[in-house]
């Protein structure tokens, strides 16, 4: 089996992490047997947030009763003080104590005499013993850099897989050098990645990487708890999926984060600005039935607002994309392109 050691926290767990962000998206009871099943099988690190609608009250339905046994990372996308504390005795309720306590993608890297007071109430909650360790998340590079050089957190979660940039391989060089745990999300790129065999076997290639693969069906699982006793390594094979989806993928395009979230005009723009990507990487009748049509129909109310290209952590010109996606997905359904069904 392979194992992590989060950098200074000296949190050491199977190289499987469980991103439970997808699991606000089904029943309770299929929540704990998804969840305690991940456990039976060796994985011992879960991520969730507050912002994760109920992930949080499903996490205390599968471990209440075991809670020192696994590791739980949450988050707070907090911006005051009274805020952060709000979101942290809420997720207490559910969850007793809080191993690593983030904040949630913030627009700059709290620090303490900033002005804010939320880096202060952090260190109360740990001095208090609401929390063991301080961490941050960050889709801004930048702010991800500055995170790791002030020595104030103890893990840094970036967005992290075979799609990588050599600035993104440097981040994750900077925390090893700077005994900083690196929490990898979007391992499989929001679904745009489908091989998840080449998706580990890149990670295993960072011993100081702990992946967290987001989950919410048991065959996904199934494939992810398969390889703690038999974890794959590159071969020729792998390295050409890998070379052939960097091929792919490569340039500006949309991540499926959901940072530009809410749209004004309702426009479900985390997914329609990748959907000429998603049909031919993955293609499902629901994304070409009915309900996918009326979600890339609502394209034509955009308001050209602009604030989903400013709130962008990638820089990306998203209306632009937004109607380069949509005039190919009309081009599909009416033949003119095809698609593997």
């Amino acid at each position: 089996m392979v194992t992590v050691t989060l950098g200074s926290t000296g949190i050491t767990v199977n190289k499987n992490g469980f991103g439970a962000l997808p699991v606000q998206r089904i029943p309770t009871g299929d929540a704990a047997y998804l969840l305690r099943k991940a456990y039976d099988g060796g994985i011992r690190f879960f991520d969730t947030a507050r912002a994760y609608t109920d992930s949080e009250e499903k996490l205390h339905a599968a471990f209440g009763g075991m809670r020192e046994q696994v590791f739980i990372s949450t988050k707070t996308a907090a911006t005051t003080v009274e805020d952060l504390r709000r979101d942290l005795e809420t997720s207490l309720s559910y969850l007793g104590y809080i191993d690593i306590y983030q904040f949630h993608n913030p627009a700059f890297c709290p620090k303490p005499g900033d002005g804010t007071g939320l880096y202060e109430e952090m260190l109360k909650a740990k001095a208090e013993g609401k929390i063991r360790h301080i961490g941050i998340t960050n889709h801004r590079l930048s702010v991800a850099r500055e995170a790791v050089e002030s020595g104030l957190y103890e893990t840094l979660q970036f967005p992290f897989c075979y799609l990588a940039s050599e600035k993104d391989i440097e981040l994750v060089e900077l925390c090893r050098q700077n005994n900083m745990g690196f929490i990898a999300m979007k391992g499989l790129s929001g679904g745009l990645i489908t091989n998840s065999r080449a998706a580990y076997a890149f990670m295993a290639q960072y011993p100081t990487v702990l992946p967290i693969w987001g989950v919410q069906k048991e065959r996904e699982l199934d494939e992810f708890l398969s390889y703690i006793p038999d974890p794959p390594a590159m071969t020729d094979e792998l390295r050409a999926v890998i070379e052939h989806d960097r091929a792919e993928l490569s340039g500006g395009f949309c991540r499926g984060c959901g940072y530009c979230m809410p749209c004004p005009a309702g426009i479900e723009i985390n997914n329609c600005a990748r959907m000429s990507l998603m049909v031919r990487r993955s293609p499902t009748a629901y994304w070409l039935g009915p309900e996918g049509q009326a979600k890339m129909k609502k394209i034509e109310d955009c308001l050209h607002c602009g604030k989903c290209r400013s709130k962008c952590p990638y820089g990306l010109d998203t209306p632009a994309l937004l109607q380069e996606n949509y005039e190919d997905y009309k081009a599909i359904l009416a033949g003119k392109v095809k698609v593997t069904p």
